[in-house]
């Protein structure tokens, strides 16, 4: 998997899976553009790879901020390679006659509305080099909903359908499009899908790893190696494509 010398950016970077992310392509030479509102987990990647990492403090569901790091990478690295939609928030299950128009917005705003301005900020310099790939991750949710995941499901479906109407439409300029489902992934984030006031650790135990035909959560280094497999050349005849990283969670 060749990313030696590809420029990615990757939001949700200060998070458990996408801090994953962007330490997976640094070891592989990438140079890395870490966006994420909060990018203190990052200090110590970035003393580490000086060269290689420019961390962005943004705000993805903000049109401007989104312009303006994108920007920001283009010329600290003077191309775009990789996106990496990584940035998602949870939704702790809430019955649908309980979900306040807010929560709503807020969880459509990050998982599905983000996607869109990364996509379409990064996509006239994917066309200049005629190349490039987008990854976006939803979750296995989509086809495997559990109840009182309703706005979570519905913002994932949605990148999902965003994903293939990109790659249609961005195929003549040999600009990739995938998506990731992840299942139930071993992150902090995991926890935050129980029921308010719910027991997070008897949760991840009895409900989400047992809801894994393989019998183990699913870890950040495997939505890292898809996103990386993604990225490369290896799968220069994929796009379009929905990728189950899920243990067997969706069959």
């Amino acid at each position: 998997m060749n990313v030696n010398e590809k420029v990615a950016i990757v939001t949700g970077a200060g998070g458990g899976m996408g801090k994953v992310v962007v330490e997976q392509f640094l070891e592989q030479g990438a140079k890395v553009a870490g966006i994420d509102i909060q990018t203190a987990g990052l200090v110590e990647l970035e003393s580490r790879y000086p060269e290689q990492l420019l961390v962005i403090q943004g705000n993805l569901a903000d049109e401007e901020s989104v312009e303006s790091a994108i920007k920001k990478t283009a010329e600290t690295f003077g191309q775009i390679d990789v996106l990496a939609n990584v940035a998602g928030i949870a939704q702790a299950a809430t019955d649908i006659e309980k979900v306040s128009l807010k929560d709503w917005e807020r969880i459509m705003s990050i998982n599905s509305t983000a996607v869109f301005l990364t996509s379409r900020a990064v996509v006239p310099y994917m066309k200049q080099q005629k190349n490039g790939s987008i990854i976006n991750i939803a979750s296995v949710s989509v086809d495997r909903p559990r109840p009182g995941l309703n706005a979570y499901v519905a913002s994932k479906g949605a990148t999902i359908s965003l994903t293939k109407a990109l790659a249609i439409e961005l195929a003549p300029y040999n600009i990739r499009v995938n998506a990731i489902n992840p299942g139930p992934a071993d992150t902090k984030m995991l926890g935050e899908f129980t029921t308010a006031g719910g027991n997070e650790g008897e949760a991840k135990e009895n409900i989400f790893r047992k809801s894994v035909p393989l019998g183990e959560l699913i870890t950040p280094e495997a939505i890292a190696n898809c996103v990386l497999y993604l990225s490369s050349d290896l799968a220069k005849m994929m796009t379009g494509s929905v990728v189950n990283v899920d243990g067997g969670r969706g069959i």
